[in-house]
Parts: structure tokens; sequence; C-alpha cells
């Protein structure tokens, strides 16, 4: 399924976001506040890019902000990324919202107050992109115990390496449980020696520092 993906402030991060998601398919509009910016990053194909503070109520709702399905706070200001994603979830009901944040110690502010992923500018970027309902092959990642636990539901492709195998065989991280598999709109709770098939979804239950590793290793990816 296609996703709408607005990104808020930033240059030098926002241009790798960009060019992965266009490289995905995705769908990709850019607020930024700095003119210079805006010109530069208007030369990128298929990319919609908007003039303006992404805190402003006005300027999101110029961007069509309710017609996103993520947004991806990336400004300077951790407190502006905090506006913005709240902005987004409450007033225009956009489902994911992501911040980038300076300083660790808000994590678990920013998290109680609705953000649904928060990510230290101290990571890689690449945190952002490989995180929850970006990619493909997973349709929910749902985060709980304040951001801690996560329950996602990963699809299984054609070039999944774990085709074939029972759940024994493949080397999950140890902070990771299948707790069900949809297969063929059936809902089975899987035994060790439960074979993985094409098109099944697993639900998967880890710890929020485990589900990229548990990801990879369902998908290849």
């Amino acid at each position: 399924m296609k996703k709408n993906i607005l990104i808020v402030g930033g240059f030098l991060k926002t241009r790798a976001l960009i060019s992965s998601f266009l490289n995905k398919g995705y769908s990709v509009s850019v607020i930024n506040e700095n003119y210079k910016d805006c010109i530069e990053l208007s030369q990128i194909d298929k990319l919609t890019v908007i003039h303006g503070d992404g805190t402003k109520p006005f300027v999101l709702e110029d961007a069509n902000a309710s017609s996103f399905d993520i947004v991806i706070a990336l400004t300077q200001k951790d407190c502006d990324n905090l506006v913005i994603c709240q902005l987004c979830k409450k007033k225009f009901h956009i489902k994911r919202t992501i911040a980038v944040i300076n300083d660790p110690k808000k994590t678990d502010f920013f998290y109680k107050l609705g953000v649904d992923s928060v990510v230290c500018a101290t990571n890689t970027i690449t945190a952002i992109i490989e995180h929850q309902a970006l990619l493909d092959e997973m349709a929910m990642l749902t985060p709980i115990a304040e951001g801690r636990v996560s329950i996602a539901e990963v699809r299984i492709t054609a070039s999944s390496p774990v085709i074939g195998k029972k759940l024994w065989e493949i080397n999950l991280p140890k902070d990771v449980i299948i707790g069900c598999i949809l297969h063929d709109n059936q809902n089975y709770i899987p035994r060790g020696d439960t074979r993985i098939f094409e098109g099944d979804i697993i639900i998967m239950i880890s710890s929020s520092t485990q589900e990229l590793a548990a990801i990879a290793q369902l998908t290849g990816r």
C-alpha cells in the first residue's frame, strides 16, 4: 500500500529520507521554513515542497496534513518537533507521528504525550527508515509500555529467507516472541515446529531494541 509521508524541517537528514522513501514508491511532501533549503529541495523530482513553519496549524492545513499517513518532525528544536507531532495527531488525525530529538532524556516524555516513535538525533537516521509502518513488510507496529515493547505485523514476502522453515530453525533475538500467525485467513498460535509460508502475517512481540533485528531476520532486509 502506498504511503503518504510528510517531513517537517531538517535538510541533510531530510534529503536522506526523501531518497529512501521515493525509491520505495512513497508519496513525499516536505515543509521547511528555510527558503533556500526549499529551493534546493524543490529540484528533487516527484517531491512536493511547502515553504513555512510546520508548527503553525495554518501551514499544516495548507499542506493538506490530514491526507498523510505518517509525519516525521525533523526540526532542530525538540519542543517544535513535539508541537508538530501533537498537532498532526490531534488536529489532523495523522496515524503515525515520529519525532527526532536531541536530548535522549526527553524520550519517555514524548511517548507520554502521544508521539508514536521517538528517535534520538545521535542515533543513525536509518532507524527511522526501517522503523514501524515504514517498511512494506510491516502492516502495523504498536509501541506499548511507553515504547519499550512493540507489537508488529510482519508480512512474509517471496524474498523472505524464512519461507519453509520451522520456527525453531529461525535465529530470532532472545527478546522476541511469535504470538500468532495468520495463514490463509486463519489464525494460528504457533509452536516450535510450525512452518512459515509466503503470504503469512507474523504477529511479533518484542522489546524496542530487538524489533529491527527480528524484522531483518524474517524479511531478509
